[in-house]
């Protein structure tokens, strides 16, 4: 699969403060093989049917289940789906699949790649650590089928320069290594340093995907994060609406924007049975439930107030050690302009683009041709397109 994307911008002089993805690769995952995408503050995927814009959004939320400690067993439902088609087997009988990223921090980028085999069983054969350099600092390989672990080595730079231990072959070693490492000597302080700059900007993640139809009817009031399929917007507007009345007259605006009508505000309604509705504000009309609204209008509603909050808001699990200010949450909208109209596509992006500019937040979508024009060419926005 190749793409064709824009110059790459020259890395900084300093090390971000905040650990971030900079680059997805999917070396033989699903049509994907040998490619490599630079993450922008605001990347989008576009290209026909079967290009693999979808699976690149699938491989990068795999590692984030795997580095929250999920197996692969979570982070892949389907495997076999994963192989590439008509990838051969190897001497032994084995197939299987390769990604891996590159996240920019404080420790500088650091590399991680990891090869899951998936028959005649799903395992991990190989996972690697590495800085941006080319040292090494883990390594894991599988070297007895019977068992099922993989041997992991890391370094270590004292008196015995690699440390050797089994590690679980269904799990993320790399995910693992803060619990395993003491950080006695300096070379083992650079593994964990590594190994947790990657563990945070791969769980500092939120798959997002707006369902029209169950955000029309009202929901019970309640103090609830904001859930995948936005199902529960009226009761997160509910609670939020009080809190940042900044945020909140901005969430209006946007409203305004890209919803049909009028629309003065955008309110919530307390009903008898303790449920509560979203409603839009029409001035002399009065209000009108959100429900109303089109496919198209509530979802543009919903990325919109995903794309103006936070990880106390959306239902995700933050590093809690790690203090927001130094975490950079990343929104996966696979459709971002699924259902929305060329002007709502275009606010939007220029909504994400500036919610991102400053680095707290990035956004990773996937785009139909109408969404890529609607975006290429905007500051900020990088739109990568996947050809067959």
């Amino acid at each position: 699969m190749h793409a064709t994307r824009p110059t790459p911008t020259p890395p900084p002089t300093a090390a971000p403060a905040r650990p971030t993805v900079t680059e997805l690769r999917l070396s033989a995952y699903k049509a994907h093989r040998g490619a490599a995408f630079r993450l922008g503050p605001v990347t989008l995927f576009a290209g026909a049917s079967g290009t693999g814009k979808s699976s690149a959004l699938e491989a990068y939320e795999a590692l984030a289940l795997l580095g929250a400690g999920g197996t692969l067993a979570d982070a892949f439902p389907d495997p076999v789906g994963c192989v590439p088609e008509r990838a051969e087997a190897d001497a032994e009988g084995r197939r299987g699949f390769r990604i891996g990223c590159t996240v920019d921090g404080p420790a500088g980028p650091v590399r991680l790649d990891l090869a899951v085999q998936v028959v005649p069983e799903l395992r991990v054969v190989g996972e690697r650590l590495r800085t941006g350099d080319g040292r090494t600092l883990l390594t894991t390989a599988l070297r007895d089928p019977s068992r099922d672990t993989v041997q992991a080595e890391w370094h270590t730079a004292g008196s015995v320069p690699v440390t050797r231990a089994p590690l679980p072959g269904d799990r993320l070693g790399t995910a693992l290594l803060p619990l395993r490492v003491s950080g006695r000597t300096e070379g083992q302080r650079q593994v964990l340093a590594a190994a947790e700059q990657v563990v945070v900007a791969l769980r500092s993640v939120f798959p997002c995907d707006p369902q029209p139809q169950g955000m029309r009817a009202p929901v019970p009031a309640g103090e609830g994060r904001l859930r995948r399929g936005c199902d529960n917007l009226a009761e997160v507007l509910h609670r939020t609406r009080t809190g940042c009345a900044r945020r909140h007259a901005r969430l209006a605006a946007v409203a305004r924007a890209g919803c049909s009508g009028p629309v003065r505000d955008l309110d919530v309604e307390e009903l008898a049975d303790g449920r509560v509705r979203a409603v839009l504000g029409r001035g002399a009309e009065g209000g009108m439930p959100v429900g109303r609204l089109g496919e198209g209008e509530l979802r543009y509603l919903a990325l919109a107030l995903v794309l103006l909050t936070g990880p106390g808001v959306l239902a995700m699990d933050p590093v809690a050690e790690v203090p927001p200010a130094m975490q950079t949450l990343t929104v996966l909208a696979d459709g971002f302009d699924r259902g929305l109209d060329r002007r709502q596509t275009r606010e939007l992006a220029a909504l994400a683009a500036q919610i991102c500019a400053d680095g707290h937040m990035r956004l990773v979508g996937t785009v139909g041709e109408a969404g890529a024009r609607a975006a290429r060419g905007r500051a900020g926005v990088t739109v990568v397109d996947l050809s067959p």
